[in-house]
């Protein structure tokens, strides 16, 4: 596995296991298999409704000496309907008591809406306090990237490690490259395999590198991620393919075949953050949930 140094000096896996959409009766197995096969990074979220099972399937795996607690690094978020001061503390507290942890390694907001910045001060106490490790943010595009981190130098906050956002072939955020690195912030890279879409696992250059390789169209992105030096998260309920996904330390890919999948790009996301009808229903969505019990 290798590792990358963020802004305040920890490190961190450059490959983790994402339980999205994973059910909640499956993320307690799935976690275990998935330190099994070497993930120390795991990355979940209140939205995702399984913290708790993520956290009983992290706690097996410390109780029966796979792993020590200080091997794995652990992420969840908090999304925008416990934004506010107050409501993301008791996320916050939730979240440790949830997950069955005594500190957690990074938390993120998990989407650029709302009281961003109330809900920011409340991750600078709880790391200050101990309880958060590392404090972040995700799917904050280009323009509201800039205004955040702006909004951070002004209030002497301490800086967010990471910014996680959809990045893959298809979707290469080329602006957030030029924009994250100005601040010394970390990419790190939701839906790497670009969730299956546009026929990626069958796309003829993608197939013809992983042949050059003897490695799948899978491995061949996530190397290809990984080679950047970004960070990422690969979801797999298949044991092995969790094995597959995280084999991709043994090969480079050559300045070439960077650039030709450079060349797939389509910057066509997936969800676009600054759709209003996309915003419009997915605070619908959020706020239809209600709470985060689970």
């Amino acid at each position: 596995m290798d590792y990358t140094t963020l802004n305040n000096g920890t490190r961190m896996p450059q490959l983790g296991f994402g339980v999205f959409e994973i059910k909640p009766e499956e993320t307690k197995q799935a976690v275990l298999d998935a330190i099994k096969a070497g993930y120390r990074s795991i990355d979940t979220a209140r939205a995702y409704f399984n913290e708790t099972e993520t956290g009983a399937g992290i706690n097996e795996a410390i109780s029966g000496g796979l792993v020590s607690r200080e091997d794995l690094f652990v992420t969840t978020k908090v999304i925008y309907n416990e934004y506010g001061y107050e409501q993301t503390a008791a996320a916050i507290d939730d979240s440790l008591n949830k997950l069955g942890l005594d500190y957690i390694d990074l938390y993120l907001l998990h989407q650029p809406y709302g009281d961003v910045y109330g809900s920011y001060q409340a991750l600078v106490d709880a790391q200050a306090a101990g309880k958060i490790k590392s404090i972040g943010i995700s799917n904050f595009y280009p323009a509201k990237f800039v205004e955040f981190m702006r909004e951070v130098e002004l209030r002497n906050w301490p800086k967010p490690v990471i910014n996680q956002i959809e990045f893959n072939p298809l979707m290469q955020q080329t602006l957030a490259q030029d924009w994250l690195p100005k601040f010394d912030v970390q990419l790190e890279a939701w839906a790497p395999l670009a969730e299956g879409r546009d026929n990626i696992f069958q796309n003829e250059t993608l197939q013809r590198i992983g042949d050059a390789h003897h490695k799948s169209v899978a491995q061949v992105i996530l190397r290809w991620i990984t080679q950047q030096g970004f960070v990422t998260v690969a979801k797999s309920v298949n044991p092995a393919h969790m094995a597959d996904n995280i084999d991709v330390f043994d090969f480079t890919l050559t300045d070439d075949e960077m650039a030709q999948i450079k060349d797939l790009d389509t910057n066509a996301p997936s969800f676009d953050h600054q759709n209003p009808e996309l915003t419009n229903m997915f605070y619908d969505m959020v706020y239809e949930v209600g709470d985060y019990a689970n």
